[in-house]
């Protein structure tokens, strides 16, 4: 593989970094050229480095364009890379000479780049905006840059994320802590609690909120102390306000500092309270030496730092909130041990030099292979279904189809229809098309090769008529305008009316190629109505090869809720529906029940936060037995992984079930539509019962049974495995229209 670099040459800061980092280890394995447009000491650090690197000077544009196609070709290079705003310009001038894919690593948010210099921005700015437009992709230099492109406009399929990476070989400080306290001229005590930063002192690191923050948790906590390494223009009116906060004896202004291991080994927090940044390398510097974090939720951080999990994290400038958090971790040694080595571990598995030179390899290789991939005429998928509505079950669904149609080809366009595109495409990194925005969606019909109805029960008319016949429509449509049409591991029902079924019926008849279907009691509905023409598989619910989130994450997730990760719990999750009000009393009963007989302490974990906190909330207020509410439960890892914590759940909510019964936890299920039923007869589990006919006497009895199923595992996984094998079909099913192979066996 042979890479071209297109870089200024007058380049500092994190961008000099990133690429002399990249470069020269990119060069141990590949043939790497660097093309700076002016000589001077970025380009002589990278030969000192081993890069090769040529210079092409002059400010005659179009003569340095002939030169460099002229290089390229004989070079015989297969991708330019760009880096910076003349090398985007270049780049762009290049791709239609070479017919090469171009790619720029957006290192910045190029509208400020030019801040305070309104001629350049006009120029070269603007310049440096249309170039970024015409090339084929770009790397964002972490997900908050990634993201911003999106919100801008640019095609999530072609843009692609890196992180700065660190060497996390273990290193031995050159000081010891109290060594490099002294060296410091400081005499703290060796029990004290040392909150560390290090940052250019200007107005962007916001200083003055860490400098509050800390000044309000000392006056709880006598023994926290900050050391600030750092220099720059603040430094004089900061060492003021610590004279007017009257902690001038507990705040240290190290200065500019080159022992950065000695640093980060003394102190006991690293923080960070910046109003904007991309990535800062001091978090992974901090992490590297298993410190908890403190810092402020801007830009690629929260990316690194999931609050309560690896660190956390405060809304910046909130300097109360900062303050809560230092009291928190000053008060806490073994709450600072968990952040700091979860911490570690994510920065180490995800933030080294390792996965950041293997992941641009990654970037080229998907650059290549797209290349090559001669696709005329219609490509791509478009995958509608009950999205955007922040409903974790149909959420989970879409990531699990997602993930399910990346594998069977990476670079297959895909497109969903959801209720909040901007936060879809944001969310799973893909193109997105407002649910009613008709001429859009059958426009991209129109491109597509397979339309997949995606998934849970869109086929009813139990909650609204007008969604069925919309979904119906974009059958319809989808099949007019030239696409395979799927049903995916889809949920068929209740449909009352009798013009609804048989309109329904019509359609699947001739409108549809493939159904799969997630429970048998859909498949009977198929029957009944005479759906015969589509072809009919029995699979499974596609939420069932998603994984949980791991052990370490899982547990920041409860402490954050206030629970014991090791703890014992029943999940319990509800949802208003008719006949709801009237078991209220049963449910707290049952829950009380599960505390006071089993140690259970019940926690309420919503699906469709919307409405299913208000029925939690319900039944709470009837309850004598302590419990815990979530308001939220995140991601579909995330849920996943609560619910693989639970002992035993009970639940109305057939994701739920689904989540539950893939991590092989006991289940109780409250049944409200035949499909919650179907599903756990489906997989061979036994206790449910009718809401309509639910008696304290019989979820008691239903919690005593599945409490006796808690660690038998054979009982448990034999219906999971079969549910998972199953589930393959859907894939399956999706590759044979797409003209696909198989997918092979996990």
């Amino acid at each position: 593989m042979k890479v071209i670099h297109l870089i200024s040459g007058g380049d500092t800061g994190g961008a000099k970094t990133h690429v002399h980092m990249l470069l020269h280890d990119l060069s141990k394995s590949m043939d790497v050229t660097m093309v700076c447009f002016m000589d001077g000491p970025f380009a002589q650090e990278a030969r000192e480095l081993g890069i090769h690197t040529v210079i092409f000077p002059g400010n005659n544009i179009l003569r340095v364009r002939r030169d460099l196609v002229k290089f390229i070709r004989e070079g015989g290079y297969q991708i330019i890379h760009c880096h910076g705003a003349r090398a985007n310009m270049m780049g762009a001038l290049l791709r239609s000479s070479l017919r090469l894919p171009v790619v720029s690593t957006v290192h910045s948010d190029y509208k400020l780049d030019y801040l305070g210099r309104p001629l350049a921005r006009l120029t070269f700015g603007i310049v440096n905006a249309l170039s970024l437009r015409k090339l084929d992709y770009r790397i964002g230099v972490s997900d908050a840059m990634t993201n911003l492109l999106i919100t801008r406009g640019f095609d999530p399929h072609r843009l692609f994320t890196i992180y700065n990476g660190l060497d996390f070989t273990p290193r031995i400080p050159k000081l010891d802590r109290e060594a490099y306290l002294q060296s410091l001229g400081l005499s703290w005590d060796g029990d004290c609690v040392i909150i560390g930063i290090t940052a250019r002192l200007n107005p962007v690191k916001d200083i003055p909120t860490l400098l509050r923050g800390f000044a309000l948790a000392h006056e709880s906590c006598p023994k926290l102390r900050l050391l600030i390494a750092g220099d720059g223009e603040e430094m004089g009116r900061l060492k003021a306000l610590t004279a007017e906060l009257g902690v001038q004896e507990q705040v240290c202004f190290a200065g500019w500092i080159t022992d950065t291991d000695s640093f980060y080994n003394a102190i006991d927090i690293n923080s960070l309270t910046s109003l904007s940044e991309t990535f800062s390398y001091s978090l992974t510097e901090g992490a590297r030496f298993h410190l908890p974090t403190v810092a402020s939720r801007v830009g690629g951080v929260p990316y690194l730092i999931d609050h309560g999990v690896h660190g956390l994290l405060f809304e910046a400038g909130n300097y109360e909130a900062l303050s809560r958090h230092f009291v928190s971790l000053y008060n806490d040694p073994e709450l600072r041990r968990h952040l700091g080595e979860r911490l570690y571990q994510r920065a180490k598995a995800d933030f080294s030099l390792e996965s950041t030179l293997e992941r641009q390899k990654e970037i080229y290789r998907t650059i290549l292979r797209r290349a090559e991939r001669q696709q005329k005429g219609r490509d791509g998928i478009l995958i509608c279904g009950s999205y955007g509505k922040r409903n974790a079950g149909d959420d989970a669904i879409l990531e699990a189809i997602l993930r399910e149609m990346r594998h069977l080809d990476p670079d297959m366009p895909l497109w969903v229809m959801s209720r909040k595109p901007k936060e879809t495409r944001l969310i799973y990194r893909v193109n997105s098309i407002y649910t009613f925005h008709f001429p859009r969606f059958l426009y991209r019909m129109s491109k597509t090769r397979l339309y997949i109805n995606g998934g849970g029960s869109l086929m009813q008319d139990a909650t609204s008529r007008r969604s069925l016949w919309f979904y119906l429509f974009t059958l319809w449509a989808a099949k007019i305008l030239g696409n395979k049409v799927i049903m995916y591991g889809c949920g068929i029902g209740p449909i009352q009316y009798p013009s609804n079924r048989k309109l329904c019926a019509k359609i699947l008849q001739k409108r549809v190629d493939v159904i799969t279907l997630r429970d048998t009691h859909s498949k009977t509905e198929l029957e009944n109505m005479k759906v015969t023409h589509p072809e009919i598989i029995l699979s499974a619910d596609p939420t069932v090869i998603l994984p949980a989130a791991g052990a370490a994450t899982v547990d920041g997730l409860l402490e954050n809720a206030g629970l014991d990760p090791q703890g014992k719990y029943i999940g319990i999750t509800l949802r208003p529906w008719p006949g709801f009000e009237s078991k209220v009393d049963v449910f707290a009963r049952a829950a009380d029940y599960a505390y006071e007989k089993h140690g259970l302490t019940p926690v309420f974990l919503p699906i469709e936060q919307r409405l299913d906190v208000g029925a939690a909330q319900q039944v709470a207020r009837r309850m004598k037995a302590p419990h815990h509410l979530l308001d939220e439960t995140g991601s579909a890892e995330h849920t996943i992984g609560l619910f693989a914590r639970m002992q035993v759940v009970v639940s109305m909510r057939l994701h739920a079930l689904v989540f539950s019964a893939g991590q092989g936890v006991p289940l109780v299920g409250v049944v409200y539509d035949p499909k919650v039923s179907s599903f756990l007869s489906y997989i061979g589990q036994d206790l449910y019962t009718d809401l309509h006919d639910l008696t304290q006497e019989a979820l008691k009895a239903h919690i005593d049974a599945a409490v006796q199923r808690i660690g038998d595992t054979a009982f448990l996984t034999e219906g999971v495995e079969r549910l998972r094998q199953i589930e393959r079909r859907n894939q399956e099913a999706a590759a044979a229209l797409l003209g696909l192979e198989p997918p092979s066996a996990p």
